[in-house]
């Protein structure tokens, strides 16, 4: 039995996403149960709407974006609804995945913050950890929750199987496959805590 095995569970919010589509993926050919939600399919920032989707699962991967929102708005707002409604759901595992940007480097500072980074989408940087700030404060001692990103961005290539956890470093590469092994190996048999930690290839 792998890691991933034992809870037969998952739901996906962002499940028609790349990400959300290679953690689907990778659950069924592990024969894990999954259950993938679009955007269309409820309104993730009601908790009341969380709740009923969650409902029936162990735990949720959530790699949702609403681009017609403020990002400063949607991900905090996300990151309430989640917290309060995957426990009443009975889900006590939650994986988000967060953003490269706002991840301290090995030096200190957070990548966003480091010389010649691209400012341009700054405001997404800064709402995606205003939404991990918001987990941070809002979710029960219930919940068990972690947010990993590529430590530095995604990129192509076979899936290899195998991935580590890293600071932020703006050259580091995982692909979406690997990426979405270590957001199911996470979901399923946690070793992450409260935390913010980047993945990269092995």
């Amino acid at each position: 039995m792998t890691k991933s095995e034992k809870q037969s569970r998952v739901i996906v919010f962002g499940g028609t996403g790349r990400v959300g589509r290679a953690v689907v993926a990778a659950a069924r050919a592990r024969g894990v149960e999954v259950t993938a939600v679009g955007r269309t399919e409820g309104e993730v920032t009601s908790a009341a709407e969380v709740a009923r989707l969650a409902a029936g699962h162990d735990a949720a991967v959530v790699a949702v974006y609403d681009d017609r929102a403020a990002p400063g708005e949607f991900f905090p707002a996300l990151a309430r609804a989640l917290a309060a409604g995957l426990p009443r759901a009975g889900v006590r595992r939650l994986v988000a995945v967060g953003l490269a940007s706002v991840l301290p480097t090995a030096a200190g500072p957070l990548l966003m913050d480091t010389d010649g980074y691209p400012q341009e989408w700054r405001e997404f940087y800064v709402g995606h950890g205003a939404g991990t700030e918001a987990l941070r404060a809002a979710a029960p001692e219930g919940l068990d929750w972690a947010v990993l990103s590529p430590a530095g961005d995604f990129g192509d290539g076979p899936e290899t199987g195998a991935y580590a956890f890293g600071p932020a470093e703006a050259a580091s590469r995982i692909t979406h496959a690997d990426f979405a092994l270590a957001l199911l190996d996470e979901a399923s048999a946690p070793t992450l805590h409260g935390v913010h930690a980047g993945v990269t290839g092995a």
